[in-house]
C-alpha cells in the first residue's frame, strides 16, 4: 500500500548532479575555463572518503567527486563503471520526515538517519535497488 506524501513534504528541486572523476584537475579546468561556471571550490568530506568540487549553474549544481582512497565508494564506482554520473541529489525541506515516509514505503535506505555532507547539508542516500538502479541522495540545507 502506498502512503501518500504529507502536503508539507515536497521536493524543492535538484540540488546537484554528482559526477565521479579519477582526478579533479582536468574537469575543474574544463568547468572553469571552457564553460565559465561559478566555482564553489573544493571540500574534503572524510566520512564519504571524497573531495568534492562544486559548480553552481544558477539552477542547480554539479558536484565533481574524487575518491580519497582505493576502498572508497567513489573509487569502487570508477573501477566498476568508469568516470561518470554517480548520483542525483534532490533538495527537501524535512529530511527526517522523508526518510520515515520512504522507509514506510519499503524503500531501502543507505542512511536511516541524516548525516553531514559537503557544505554542512544534511544528507541521506537511497539504495539503487529501490530507485530503479539510480543512486539518489536527499539533501536539506543547513
Amino acid at each position: 500500500m502506498v502512503v501518500p506524501l504529507s502536503r508539507a513534504m515536497k521536493i524543492l528541486g535538484i540540488e546537484h548532479v554528482a559526477v565521479a572523476v579519477a582526478d579533479l584537475e582536468e574537469p575543474v579546468r574544463v568547468f572553469n575555463q571552457l564553460l565559465g561556471l561559478q566555482d564553489g571550490g573544493s571540500e574534503e568530506v572524510p566520512d564519504q572518503q571524497v573531495i568534492t568540487h562544486i559548480f553552481d549553474t544558477g539552477r542547480g549544481k554539479v558536484e565533481l567527486l574524487q575518491a580519497t582512497g582505493p576502498g572508497s565508494p567513489v573509487s569502487r564506482f570508477i573501477a566498476k563503471k568508469g568516470p561518470g554520473i554517480h548520483h542525483i541529489a534532490f533538495l527537501v525541506d524535512d529530511l527526517p520526515a522523508w526518510l520515515r515516509h520512504l522507509e514506510q514505503q519499503g524503500v531501502e535506505l543507505i542512511d536511516r538517519d541524516p548525516r553531514r555532507g559537503a557544505g554542512g547539508y544534511l544528507i541521506a542516500f537511497l539504495h539503487p535497488r529501490s530507485t530503479a538502479g539510480i543512486l539518489v541522495e536527499l539533501c536539506q540545507k543547513p
